[in-house]
Parts: structure tokens; sequence; C-alpha cells
């Protein structure tokens, strides 16, 4: 097996990047905020037909709760689809001029030219205010829930719901941006690929809020969570234990790991307007952006909603079962004028029915218990069982020895013993 390889993270700091030579040079500074080792360990247990990550504990995965907590975005609505139109009148008519296109892809309007007319507007009418709020959002969109390759551009199939931006919250942003990181995950999990995008912030805190052993901050340092989650760790300092942790270190943490936050959640104050969305965060249903459509394998991590996970039904795997390949990670290279709601009109069908798959008649967990029932136990080992020990896999390098994270305070966490093999 093969498994010893970089994954490089694509995000919208081109500034922040360096040459790799100087990484020991660096930590020694206590500047040095690299997460690709914990990235690259997430990665390697991403199973793709089924939108989930392979762990000790069971399967687990992102799914649209996590998102509606980390970001605050809502998840109860229209999806994200229509016409992805790249002509230059739209674009005038959005920001008040003629767009800054990527040269290779003029479907791809330049984030730093957005963020310079913003700055430059006087915000002396209601039309520069307008304008200013436009740029504001599409700097969102494209820096930080669809960040793709380019590190500096943001697709033009956005425009069209900065228009009227007033109505822009009645659309699924939520389900659009964990489509993306689906299908970023499912890219970024093939041996030839070497870079990763999409919404990774949501994926590192997921991956803190849920695993403590590979938080780079002690949960007793951080400030209370509240709603949107991401906030407590945008400046947290890191331990000097953390700043040292390599794949093999994060491999190793995560092959003996002994704590998983089922519910974090649990306890926090949600805003009114947010307790709607929560309703549909356990469908069984097509996420939908544009081009991208992926499957949300809610029945697969019952255990995450609070209810018995048994092994999946014969006939229902791969989670991902229903989406042809032709229309599993579709990227937009050029300039094209489609209608999306047309080409996807089953699964806008379909998520539109989206009440109607919400996970039903299912047995609740005891309270705080969450071990695994002996039926899935077997099940998971028989299928998985090779995959979950891959510390062994790789040539082993002695490591400092990871800090032994808190003990755990109950109700708030499930402790228990990792699965024999």
């Amino acid at each position: 097996m093969q498994l010893n390889r970089n994954l490089l993270v694509r995000k919208l700091e081109p500034s922040q990047m360096w040459n790799s030579m100087v990484d020991n040079y660096l930590r020694t500074t206590g500047f040095y905020h690299d997460f690709t080792p914990m990235l690259a360990a997430l990665v390697k247990r991403w199973r793709p037909e089924t939108h989930t990550f392979v762990l000790p504990i069971g399967e687990v995965t992102m799914t649209l709760e996590d998102v509606a907590h980390i970001f605050g975005l809502p998840i109860d609505g229209e999806p994200v689809s229509g016409w992805t139109d790249s002509s230059s009148d739209f674009g005038i008519a959005i920001f008040g001029r003629e767009p800054s296109v990527s040269h290779n892809a003029k479907s791809y309007i330049k984030l730093g030219w957005v963020r310079r007319i913003r700055d430059a507007e006087p915000l002396d009418t209601e039309e520069s205010i307008r304008r200013y709020v436009r740029c504001q959002v599409f700097c969102l969109l494209g820096s930080t829930l669809f960040t793709d390759k380019s590190t500096a551009y943001a697709h033009v199939k956005y425009l069209p719901w900065l228009r009227d931006f007033e109505r822009i919250h009645t659309y699924s942003w939520g389900a659009a941006c964990l489509a993306h990181f689906y299908r970023a995950l499912c890219r970024a999990s093939r041996y030839d690929t070497k870079e990763m995008d999409g919404p990774l912030n949501l994926l590192f805190v997921w991956a803190w809020e849920r695993m403590p052993c590979l938080a780079p901050v002690p949960r007793q340092m951080l400030p209370p969570a509240e709603i949107p989650v991401a906030r407590r760790w945008s400046h947290s300092e890191r331990t000097t234990a953390s700043l040292s942790k390599t794949v093999e270190t994060f491999r190793h943490d995560i092959d003996y790991m002994q704590e998983f936050e089922w519910r974090p959640y649990d306890g926090l104050i949600v805003p009114d307007d947010l307790h709607p969305h929560l309703e549909v965060c356990d469908i069984v249903a097509p996420l939908l952006s544009f081009e991208c459509v992926e499957w949300h394998p809610a029945d697969r991590v019952m255990r995450q909603f609070g209810y018995v996970q048994p092994p999946p039904r014969a006939g229902t795997d791969p989670a991902a079962r229903d989406i042809p390949l032709d229309q599993h990670c579709i990227v937009l290279r050029e300039v094209q004028l489609h209608d999306w709601t047309v080409l996807h009109g089953p699964w806008i069908a379909e998520w539109a029915n989206r009440r109607h798959s919400r996970l039903r008649d299912l047995h609740p967990l005891p309270t705080w218990d969450f071990l695994p029932t002996a039926e899935y136990r077997d099940w998971y080992v028989r299928s998985y069982g090779h995959l979950l020990r891959l510390t062994g896999y790789v040539p082993h390098h002695p490591q400092p020895p990871s800090p032994q994270p808190p003990a755990p305070q109950p109700p708030q966490h499930a402790v228990f013993e990792p699965f024999p093999y």
C-alpha cells in the first residue's frame, strides 16, 4: 500500500507560501502554522464511494449539522443552481465595470481586483453601498466557502446571486459548501493528486472539535463555543508540541484515538434564524452547487445524530450510489453557458423532497453511550479492518510523544476502547 505522499494545501494566501526547505527553521520561530500533515493523514482515511472517513471508532463524516454550526450557514433553502453566465456584461452589471479575469480561464475573476474596487467605493450613494456588499460577498464565496486551486480567482457563476443579494439567504449555501468539500476530498484521495482545494478551514475546525487528539490547542484553553464555532479557533495560540507534529504523528494519533466527540454542539445557544435549518441536517439526499452534485450520507453516520448505527443495508453501498460518474467531480474549466437546473433536474427534485428523506423511526442511543453494536462492529471490521491501522504501512521514524489530551469530563465526551484487530 502506497501511503507516503505529500498533499499541498491550496488556499487564498499566496503570501503565506514558502519553500519546504526552510520548514525546520520556521518551526523554531513559533510562527509556523502549517496543518498540511494533519490534512494528509485525514485524506488517507477518506472513502470517495461513501463520503466518510474510516476511523478506528467507525465511519464518521462532515455533515450539514457541522456546516451549520461551524460556519453558521443556511441549510434549508433552494439549491444553489442556475445559469453559469460568463459574459462581461453581467460582470459590469454587478461591479459597475468590466471585471479583471484570468488569462487562462475567462470565467474566473481576480479576487485581488474585486478587493481593490471594493475598497475604492466611496459609500456615498445607495448603489455604491450595494456594489461594496456585492464585492464583499463575492470575496467570501471565492476565498472561504468555494476556494479552488487558482488561489486568487473566483468563478463568475456566483454573480447572479449578487444582483439582488437581499434574497441570497433563501438558498442552501451550507449544502453547496458541503458539496464542494466532499468533491475536494474525493479528488484529493486520488494518488496522483498533489494539491487540495475547497473549504479547508471547515475541515480543520471539524477535526479539532470532533477529535481532541488532533487539536493544536487543549480544550480548556479555548474560549466557550458559540455559533459560528469556527470563531473560537481563529485567534487561539498553538502549543509548541502541535507545531512539531508530522504526518506520521497524526497518523499514529488517529490509529490509536480513544475519544471522539459524537455530539459536540449539544448545549450551544442556537440563533433563532438557524433553528429551522437544523431540522433538515440529517437528510439522505444529494447536495448541489451548479455542476457539483455529491451525496449526503447521514444514514452511515447515525451516531453523529444520536441514533444507533446498524450496518448498511444490502444494495445501499456506496452512499454516492446514484450519482453517475460523468456527473461526479465535474470541473468548469472553460467559458460555459449552462442551465444547471435543467441538467440536474432530477437531483434538484430530490432536494426539494428533502424533508421526506430525513432519518426516521430509529433507535436513539442510550445517554452518552456511543459504543457501536456488536453487529456493526463485526461488519465494520470485516469491511475495513485492513484500513484501521495505517501506521504500520509506512516507514516509521521516531517522533516526540504527542501531548496527552486532558481527561474527559463526563458527560461531554464518549470514551471507549478502539476496535480489536
